[in-house]
């Protein structure tokens, strides 16, 4: 049988070894989970860029559409600057036949 300091040593050697395959499984579980949590974190940030990127040409067809409706408007607003004109015009040359004939009508009396 061994003696007992021998035993002793046998026994720590052991100990040591088992105790460094240990800290070496966990230095690679360790290191295995700071990689799975950048990755994750690098997806999150993936999604939030192409969120950002569907929201940023959203805005862009929103502003689109509301240019070529203030477009519109403007064009309606000249079209109806010419048409009030006309009318206008139209107005003021009538009234000036009116008062005409009412001069007219006051000089046959």
């Amino acid at each position: 049988m061994m003696s007992r300091p021998m035993l002793l040593v046998f026994l720590f050697v052991v100990l040591v070894i088992t105790s460094q395959l240990e800290w070496k499984q966990q230095l690679v579980s360790d290191v295995d989970v700071v990689q799975t949590a950048a990755q994750k974190q690098q997806r999150i940030s993936n999604r939030e860029e192409a969120i950002k990127e569907k929201v940023i040409l959203s805005q862009e067809k929103k502003i689109q559409k509301l240019n070529e409706l203030v477009r519109n408007l403007r064009e309606q607003l000249l079209i109806c600057r010419s048409n009030n004109g006309t009318a206008n015009s139209t107005l003021t040359s009538l009234a000036e036949n009116i008062i005409e004939l009412e001069r007219q009508q006051i000089l046959e009396d």
